[in-house]
């Protein structure tokens, strides 16, 4: 399966991804912010990358049609997509910081902690038009301990956004595979 990731930040998400992921091949990283920490991994891992704005969506869907992608993977990509891209592509996944449908959008740590919840997370779903409201593919449970904050529970969470991304892959990857054997064999 080849993969493109979409990245905002630093690429820890991105660079799980490329490591953990080995059935199938990240062959893309778009960036919308032209300095990123995420483009500095894709060369370390000499991944072809690029800055599009996410103002030019066009010119996004041109270039993940021209990688002939299989999979796009929001990491931490701060931006909501255009209907016409979301239509453009069989498979789009992100991976949010709650346990959906709870806390859709921003500041979902800030407002599991604000809510006094014992317990928040993360999920892995598909991306529709709606936000955060496409199929739920994983969710991982991360305690709220009394002294956490804003900081403490931010990396909890992208821990556990390490383990539960590149599981979704693979159960995607694994899903297609099988789709295409009984597609050949009949």
């Amino acid at each position: 399966m080849r993969i493109a990731v979409l990245c905002s930040g630093n690429g820890t998400n991105f660079e799980n991804i490329v490591r953990s992921v080995t059935q199938h091949e990240v062959v893309l990283m778009l960036h919308n912010k032209e300095k990123c920490g995420a483009a500095k991994r894709a060369e370390k891992f000499g991944i072809p990358h690029c800055h599009i704005s996410h103002k030019d969506e066009h010119l996004m869907i041109m270039t993940l049609n021209a990688f002939r992608i299989d999979l796009i993977v929001l990491a931490g990509y701060m931006r909501i997509l255009s209907p016409k891209f979301i239509q453009s592509f069989d498979k789009i996944i992100n991976v949010h910081p709650s346990l959906l449908p709870k806390y859709k959008g921003a500041n979902a740590i800030e407002q599991a902690l604000d809510s006094g919840d014992d317990v928040t997370g993360c999920t892995v779903h598909y991306v529709t038009e709606e936000l955060d409201s496409g199929e739920i593919i994983l969710q991982s449970k991360v305690p709220i301990m009394p002294d956490d904050d804003i900081k403490s529970l931010t990396k909890a969470v992208q821990r556990r956004e390490y383990g539960i991304l590149p599981d979704a892959i693979n159960l995607i990857g694994d899903s297609l595979e099988t789709v295409q054997r009984v597609e050949t064999t009949v």
